[in-house]
């Protein structure tokens, strides 16, 4: 595709770990100490294998591909169509939004290969004879879970190698249910070691509220893990629990939605990690609307579909200042300021920088359609933008926020209407949430289209939309450009090359 790509460091290295099959999760003596030639472990450094660690993971964020495709392309929320060639790799984006990907995407092998490898890494970090302090014990424990949550969320099996297990061994797999228990295992053997930290400039690093966030999530998701079919109300109310205690740390909902996506300290970012937001920003924006400091402009490609633009407040087709948009829509300004660049959802008109009207590089006014003419044949102003990271706070600022508390708020009103039991009324929560974020009607009741269509409002390109379709049993439902309802897609296939090479692996259903 014709696009500006920005690749950080950090992204580098995450290729370079990832063109290595972690399936068999091989040791090499740049990770860890010798003893003898014979190769037997020793520990690894645990302060610079630790910040190594994090690296990584910052990079795996970083990137569109991956986790982050895997999360929100195959839903409803983004949609990559191609533009004459541009964006056509080889229908990689097409085929994930589609739901027709196979063993071999590019991304199913890239995020599994990338969360595998921390796994691994971790494990060595963790190991007694690396000694590692008690804080960088519950550090990696916390980021092996963290990898471990993702393999569950996204493959449903997790391959484990101990440091003493070399190449010949192949990796023993956890189901489903055995990596639950081993995560949360990780989480609660690291609570007690870990700082408690309210909102600060030092979440890029785990705290105890980053530790119950996750472990939120897993209690929330644990009957889809377990295949239990509905959600038992000791979760729900560990999920409450957990929640109580963020708040108990200082996290609040804030005023001002966007401020939330600057570098600036705010009082909603529960964990995040140092990962450039370019990809963010650049890859929706069209080749012409640029930044002081990225003067070549937009990749133009990631989009949203109409039907989930409709779920905001205000006029569908237009959404400049004074249209009656609701706060997280956002709005396309028209008088330059924000370097003429819209937050949020950019439609219609969009204007420079100067507030003159914008055109496209065929020289007509860059007007942005609702409306696609399909995952093929669209010309460069199809379909809605979608910009929550702005470049008037940096074209590649490193602040990407992973944990924010709106969505632990949410969290718990959602278990308290899945039979968790809290003095909070879970309607009454969720229109506080509202009233924050300035909309103009309060919700009559709380069902759950309207509870997933909130967290879609509030959560949108965070990399939770695929995991929270699933939990209320979306996913394999259709919409724009998808008709594909086969329901074992709500897992991804083991890579065809880590079936070959593991004998131990099992292929999910249905691949």
């Amino acid at each position: 595709m014709k696009r500006k790509q920005y690749i950080s460091y950090f992204t580098l290295l995450t290729v370079m770990i990832m063109t290595i099959s972690c399936t068999n999760l091989e040791i090499e003596e740049t990770d860890s100490r010798f003893e003898d030639p014979s190769g037997s472990f020793t520990g690894v450094e645990p302060a610079s294998s630790l910040e190594n660690l994090y690296n990584s993971i910052r990079g795996q964020i970083e990137t569109q591909e991956g986790i982050y495709a895997l999360s929100e392309v195959s839903t409803d929320e983004l949609v990559v169509p191609t533009r004459g060639t541009d964006w056509g790799d080889n229908g990689v984006w097409r085929t994930l939004h589609s739901h027709y990907w196979s063993t071999t995407h590019r991304d199913v092998k890239s995020a599994w290969n990338g969360l595998n490898q921390n796994v691994f890494n971790a494990t060595a970090i963790i190991d007694s004879r690396s000694n590692p302090s008690a804080q960088q014990a519950a550090e990696a424990k916390f980021l092996r879970a963290f990898s471990m949550f993702w393999l569950i969320d996204l493959y449903g099996q997790v391959p484990f190698r101990t440091p003493d297990e070399g190449p010949d061994v192949d990796p023993t797999v956890m189901t489903r249910a055995d990596a639950f228990d081993f995560a949360m295992n990780d989480l609660t053997e690291a609570l007690p070691d870990l700082p408690t930290s309210g909102p600060s400039a030092t979440l890029n690093k785990v705290s105890k509220a980053a530790v119950r966030f996750l472990m939120a999530k897993f209690y929330l998701n644990k009957h889809i893990y377990l295949g239990t079919g509905s959600p038992d109300a000791s979760d729900m109310n560990q999920v409450i629990n957990l929640v109580d205690a963020i708040t108990a740390d200082g996290f609040v909902l804030e005023d001002g939605y966007f401020d939330i996506f600057k570098q600036d300290v705010d009082s909603e970012t529960i964990f995040y990690t140092t990962s450039g937001v370019g990809p963010r920003i650049w890859n929706t924006l069209h080749y012409n609307q640029n930044s002081p400091d990225n003067t070549g402009g937009g990749w133009n490609g990631f989009t949203t579909l109409a039907e989930f633009y409709d779920l905001f407040e205000g006029d569908a087709n237009i959404n400049e200042p004074g249209s009656g948009q609701e706060e997280r829509r956002g709005f396309v300004p028209t008088d330059g300021s924000h370097l003429g660049i819209g937050y949020g959802f950019l439609i219609g008109q969009q204007y420079d920088e100067n507030g003159e009207i914008l055109n496209n590089r065929t020289g007509n006014p860059l007007t942005f359609t609702k409306e696609l003419t399909g995952l093929l044949g669209n010309d460069e102003s199809k379909g809605i933008r979608v910009i929550k990271y702005h470049p008037e706070n940096g074209a590649y600022t490193g602040h990407e926020v992973m944990f924010r508390y709106a969505d632990a708020y949410l969290m718990k009103a959602e278990a308290i209407m899945r039979g968790g039991t809290s003095g909070d009324d879970p309607l009454t929560m969720v229109n506080n949430l509202r009233s924050i974020r300035h909309t103009s009607s309060a919700l009559g009741s709380l069902n759950e289209q309207n509870m997933l269509d909130e967290r879609g409002r509030e959560l949108y390109a965070e990399f939770w939309r695929r995991n929270d379709l699933i939990r209320f049993g979306k996913f394999t439902e259709t919409w724009s450009y998808k008709d594909n309802t086969e329901e074992f897609r709500v897992l991804y296939p083991i890579p065809a090359t880590a079936i070959i090479s593991n004998p131990n692996l099992v292929q999910n259903p249905g691949y």
